[in-house]
């Protein structure tokens, strides 16, 4: 029956055909999505970090080096992080970084919903605006993102982030988490984590934070630079301020401590820095390179493992060595003339800032830029970048006329004049040169200065140029010499001598001023430094028994046996002499020189010592027994008795000989100048029973330093400054003399000998036949007797007799 007209029908049932179409095409599309979504889940979860690898976290930590006394002296890092345990850090840094970050952060369980739901709609503007969107993390999140997740901003890592924030809720208590989110934070100003950066943004540990400093520290994580502490001031407080009033709306401090942290003006390092204590960077930078090499650290562990480093530096030695030297080259450089001003400008109008883009006064950190602002009559005029004005002293006026000049514009270095107004002129030395201080018994480096300025050169002269150290290799030949029998009263010729090589070629080595005296003591021939006495020295002894004892004492890992080197024509270091003069005090041992003392992990366990000696009773408590014997460390290289003798012997070089300008100390030292041909270098090893100095100047391309320019001159005055400030306490101390010695006093002086080679017969008096003259006489007048190069009457066991002229071949 059809329905009436205008009225609709019922409605046509759809086939079951096509209703089954329609019930595959929507199974099919939520098997499409969820498969979809499961291969979403799977590429982003695939390479989901495991919350539980943070149980047993280190974040990477600076390896921090300090010095004998405590003092730290630098940092070893990537990132610059001081780990601070929880429970030394204290309350209101924690509290500070709760109120800016997350003060809910030990109620939720990892996500803070409500933040998150606030955050989400924020982001909504955020979008439209094209901003940044925000996070809405909490501590926790934060600490998953910055240890196991990158920095992305994508819904994937967000949901990485929440998960595994939940996941670390369950494996770690919430001190451990607020741990990791403290010392793993970047906190801008080279700084990780709040220990690093209460060092470096205020000088000082975290423990001894103000209010307002945590306050402060708590304002950067959400950008460090947007608040720089220097070229955003304004914001920088404004900030720390508004955390100030977070703490005191939630309770942490009173309204009248947050006003009154709110009132302090905020005050930083300059730049951060990593050791208070400045005066060390070649060491330091020695220190890095040794502890690279070490197998128990590497590069890994060294910039990222926390290990402590304690160093063998004694920082007022280190502060002593570091000016005598640069006062040193300075005057060494003031005596060549003046080179002229670093720069120069046309206009005194902003000439601040043409002198900071040009040069900076090195290491010295009374100079001052300064620029020259009238030339008028004998007055020179000159204006400080810090605004100071003043004359300069008439005799550095006098000085730089004699030189390059000096005129209106000139951009100088000043420093105030320590004796009246005005400034003293300066100029950075273009020579340069090192200072090495080491303690002879245990080869501990006291000191080390391996340039002028660091800043300017980091090439350490040191341990890393190798320069001929002339005379002051002489010991070692003299050393040599006595191991095979010769005594400090033998007699060699200083006389004129021509040799001749297998090249065919003449070699005639002359004396400093061309003098000559004849047959002269062992003794006096080292303290006058007579090259060709030491050249007929190592003719009898032999350049083999030389050769070798000097590798023995460490001067070098190889030495060619020609004549030459008896001259120390041969190429060393400051440091590897020093070394081996530390021999001579430490009754004939070797020394292995270093500046690690010891290692230990950031657990406090030892994982490398210096000192390898065993002492199985030291840690037993005291008992009156008898104390432990610690066994002496190094080989034996020469005999005790010879090496007292040559410590004898070069005291005699600072009382009667080529360095008597250290006498003026009047404490017992001894040592021995070096200068090179052409005085390309000049040397002195010095030393007292305490310490050895090694002094080196030289141009670091080699050049001649100038006529005169001796080691008498130029380097023994740098050990003279030095060892003054570094004994002023220190009582007379004599060097110690070996008791199974002879003595026998020879022509005033008070020798010693192996037993059986002292002198039998009384000493004839001065002037009587066989008598020994009082000092160097003129050649032709000398005593004649003993020419040979034999030891001196007396001694029991002769050397072996000197080379014939043309047997020679092999020595060249």
């Amino acid at each position: 029956m059809n329905p009436p007209a205008g009225q609709p029908g019922p409605e046509t049932a759809p086939p079951p055909r096509a209703l089954a179409l329609a019930g595959v095409v929507v199974l099919s599309f939520i098997a499409v999505t969820a498969f979809a979504a499961a291969i979403y889940a799977a590429w982003l979860f695939h390479d989901m970090p495991d919350a539980g690898d943070l149980v047993d976290y280190h974040p990477p930590t600076a390896t921090r080096a300090y010095a004998w006394d405590g003092t730290l002296i630098g940092e070893f890092s990537r990132e610059r992080r001081i780990f601070v345990p929880y429970e030394a850090i204290p309350k209101q840094t924690a509290q500070a970084f709760l109120a800016a970050e997350d003060h809910s952060f030990f109620h939720h369980r990892g996500v803070d919903v409500g933040g998150l739901g606030r955050a989400m709609a924020k982001n909504v503007l955020n979008l439209a605006q094209g901003r940044r969107l925000e996070g809405g993390s909490t501590i926790t999140q934060q600490v998953a993102k910055n240890i196991l997740l990158t920095s992305d901003a994508t819904i994937g890592r967000k949901l990485k982030e929440a998960i595994l924030a939940s996941q670390l809720e369950g494996t770690l208590t919430k001190e451990r988490i607020l741990e990791l989110y403290l010392n793993e934070i970047w906190l801008g100003y080279r700084s990780y984590g709040v220990g690093a950066a209460a060092y470096n943004y205020f000088g000082k540990s975290v423990s001894e934070l103000t209010l307002a400093e945590s306050a402060y520290l708590a304002s950067l994580p959400k950008g460090p630079d947007n608040y720089h502490p220097i070229r955003r001031k304004r914001q920088a407080m404004a900030r720390r301020n508004w955390v100030l009033d977070q703490m005191a709306d939630l309770g942490m401090v009173t309204r009248a401590q947050a006003r009154a942290a709110q009132a302090e003006d905020l005050k930083v390092q300059p730049a951060p820095s990593r050791a208070q204590y400045r005066d060390a960077d070649y060491f330091v930078e020695e220190v890095r390179r040794r502890a690279l090499g070490m197998e128990q650290l590497g590069d890994e562990r060294l910039n990222a493992g926390g290990y402590y480093v304690r160093t063998t530096l004694d920082p007022r030695l280190q502060s002593a060595a570091r000016l005598a030297l640069m006062n040193g080259l300075e005057e060494y450089d003031r005596r060549h003339g003046w080179r002229g001003a670093w720069g120069q400008v046309t206009t005194l109008a902003g000439w601040e800032a043409e002198a900071k883009k040009k040069a900076r006064p090195a290491e010295r950190r009374s100079w001052r830029q300064a620029v020259v602002t009238s030339v008028a009559g004998g007055s020179v005029q000159v204006r400080t970048i810090d605004g100071e004005s003043g004359a300069l002293a008439g005799e550095d006026v006098a000085w730089a006329r004699r030189g390059k000049g000096i005129g209106t514009g000139d951009l100088v270095f000043v420093a105030p004049n320590e004796k009246g107004a005005g400034f003293r002129l300066k100029q950075v030395p273009a020579v340069n040169g090192a200072m090495v201080v080491m303690e002879p018994n245990s080869g501990r480096v006291l000191a080390m200065v391996g340039g002028y300025s660091f800043s300017l050169s980091s090439f350490n002269r040191a341990t890393q140029a190798y320069r001929q150290p002339g005379s002051a290799f002489k010991p070692i030949v003299y050393a040599a010499a006595l191991e095979s029998g010769y005594t400090p009263a033998s007699t060699v010729l200083d006389a004129p001598i021509t040799l001749r090589g297998a090249n065919g070629q003449a070699w005639t080595p002359e004396n400093y001023n061309r003098d000559y005296f004849g047959a002269l003591t062992l003794r006096r021939g080292l303290e006058l430094s007579r090259n060709t006495m030491t050249v007929r020295l190592a003719q009898g002894v032999g350049m083999t028994k030389i050769s070798d004892l000097a590798v023995r004492m460490g001067v070098t890992d190889k030495m060619d046996k020609v004549l030459a080197m008896a001259l120390g024509s041969g190429e060393t270091t400051v440091f590897r002499m020093a070394g081996a003069y530390s021999s001579f005090l430490n009754g004939g041992r070797k020394v292995e020189p270093h500046l690690i003392e010891l290692v230990e992990d950031r657990n406090g366990k030892v994982i490398w010592r210096a000192d390898r000696r065993e002492c199985p009773r030291c840690d037993a408590g005291f008992s009156g027994a008898e104390s432990p014997r610690i066994p002496r460390t190094g080989a034996q290289v020469m005999d005790p008795i010879t090496a007292y003798q040559i410590t004898s012997m070069l005291e005699g070089v600072v009382q009667r000989g080529t360095a008597t300008y250290a006498s003026r100390i009047g404490k017992p030292l001894g040592g021995k100048t070096g200068t090179t041909n052409d005085y390309r270098s000049a040397w002195f090893m010095g030393f007292s029973p305490q310490m050895v100095v090694g002094v080196f100047i030289g141009f670091d391309d080699n050049r001649s330093l100038g006529d005169g320019e001796t080691g008498s001159r130029s380097a023994v005055p740098i050990f003279t400054e030095f060892m003054e400030e570094a004994l002023k306490d220190t009582p007379a101390i004599p060097f110690k003399a070996p008791s199974n010695a002879k003595y026998v006093t020879v022509r005033g002086i008070r020798e010693a000998f192996r037993p059986g080679t002292e002198p039998q017969v009384a000493q004839a008096p001065v002037g009587a036949a066989g008598g020994l003259p009082r000092g160097p006489q003129p050649y032709n007048k000398v005593w004649q007797d003993g020419l040979t190069g034999a030891p001196n009457a007396g001694a029991a066991v002769a050397p072996p007799p000197p080379k014939k002229q043309d047997d020679l071949s092999d020595l060249f």
